[in-house]
């Protein structure tokens, strides 16, 4: 890639002569409960390479609204950390507001980062204006888990393919006394599975910066939610306690991102479990939202050493060994093809880690709500989506005419 500016072209030759003399960079990354098991097994190989670098770790973000939210009020005081994994839905605002740096002076100090093999469309995630400023970390798509052992005992063979077939399987599975047969992650932050139910028809959630479920696509894909909060009996659980019942066996189908399948796996009971491509409506999905986060520096550093050991973490973690181990130890795709390499046969022996991956060829843009306001959008959406699981609202034509008149106020003019 190309050097956009002067200042790039002094990097470039900083970087190519600098020592990292004992460095200390600081690092904050999302859910604890997904990655800390991740850099348990990143750091080891990163100080192996880098004895001249300590990593400090910053408290981990609740979640990405949580990410946002905190790097906003450290910039305003320059107290930011110098690497902040940020929600893909994120980035924009972060780089509109100068507090995410570009990534082409240090993409350009490297001699091979074009055979280093970023995923294109990964990439692109990260790009704005022709520029890179982010390096993604963790791709994840929607994906269904299926407790088989229950879902036999109710003579279902197979996972189902449409939502109304889930409807289906709940039924089979309440008559033999599974009462709550289902949780779907409604709640997944930046309301990822409405979009996700949005681009399943081939729509996005908005279109030209306006609202875009005010017709037929987004009725429908309110009245498949609550075809499935009512059909299933569906408990409204916090994202922290929504893998809990389908880990204990209590639950049998479980709708979430792939992210968690390490963590399922590492908690579950003994069950026959398998994951399987997300269900269409009537069809299949025509896209999904890509979830996960991407590494960005936004360090208010101008040293380059300290700068050269910054970006010598972002190029580690997001290189074939550092997409191989998240691969691993979570369930998300490797933005990296080169991790593929070392990830061997990995997938033909842990094939609930797999199902993302066929469906990759899926993604589409998780779309986030532009303005000041964009953070309280997702709040808003929030809650009237929270309204269909409590049973508060049934009719969905009225719910969907409150929703777009509340969030088209909302978004810039």
């Amino acid at each position: 890639m190309k050097l956009k500016t002067a200042l790039a072209a002094i990097l470039v030759g900083a970087f190519a002569t600098v020592s990292y003399a004992q460095q200390t960079i600081e690092v904050a990354y999302p859910y604890s409960a997904l990655f800390d098991v991740t850099f348990d097994r990143i750091m080891p190989m990163f100080n192996k390479l880098h004895p001249d670098i300590t990593v400090k770790f910053r408290a981990t973000y609740d979640n990405y609204e949580d990410a946002t939210q905190t790097i906003l009020r450290e910039a305003v005081a320059g107290k930011q950390p110098d690497i902040s994994l940020q929600g893909l839905n994120r980035q924009a605002m972060l780089v509109e507001k100068g507090i995410a740096k570009s990534l082409e002076p240090y993409i350009a100090s490297e001699a091979d980062f074009s055979k280093d093999g970023y995923h294109q469309a990964m990439l692109d995630l990260s790009t704005f204006n022709g520029v890179v400023y982010a390096l993604p970390f963790s791709v994840s798509l929607p994906v269904g888990y299926y407790n088989m052992t229950n879902l036999k005992k109710a003579g279902i063979m197979a996972p189902p393919t449409t939502w109304v077939e889930v409807v289906e399987n709940c039924k089979k599975l309440q008559a033999i006394g599974f009462k709550n047969p289902l949780f779907w992650g409604w709640n997944i932050t930046g309301n990822w599975f409405f979009q996700a139910l949005m681009w399943s028809q081939g729509e996005p959630i908005l279109k030209d910066g306006k609202v875009n479920f005010d017709g037929e696509a987004g009725l429908r894909a309110l009245e498949t939610m609550h075809m499935l909060f009512r059909g299933c009996n569906m408990l409204n659980l916090s994202t922290g306690d929504a893998s809990k019942p389908f880990a204990s066996g209590q639950v049998s189908m479980y709708f979430w991102s792939t992210s968690a399948v390490g963590a399922v796996e590492r908690t579950k009971g003994d069950f026959d479990m398998i994951t399987s491509e997300y269900p269409g409506m009537g069809e299949p999905p025509k896209g999904l939202p890509a979830g996960g986060n991407a590494v960005m520096l936004t360090s208010t550093s101008e040293d380059p050493e300290h700068l050269a050991a910054v970006w010598a973490f972002i190029k580690f973690i997001t290189s074939g060994e550092g997409a191989a181990v998240v691969a691993e130890t979570t369930g998300y795709m490797p933005p990296n093809k080169a991790a593929n390499a070392l990830l061997g046969d990995f997938y033909a022996n842990n094939p609930a880690k797999q199902t993302a991956v066929r469906q990759a060829g899926l993604l589409r843009d998780w779309i986030a709500y532009p303005g000041d306001q964009g953070l309280a959008i997702t709040s808003v959406i929030y809650d009237y989506l929270e309204s269909i699981v409590t049973g508060e609202s049934d009719d969905m034509k009225q719910l969907q005419m409150e929703m777009v008149a509340e969030v088209t106020a909302m978004l810039p003019k």
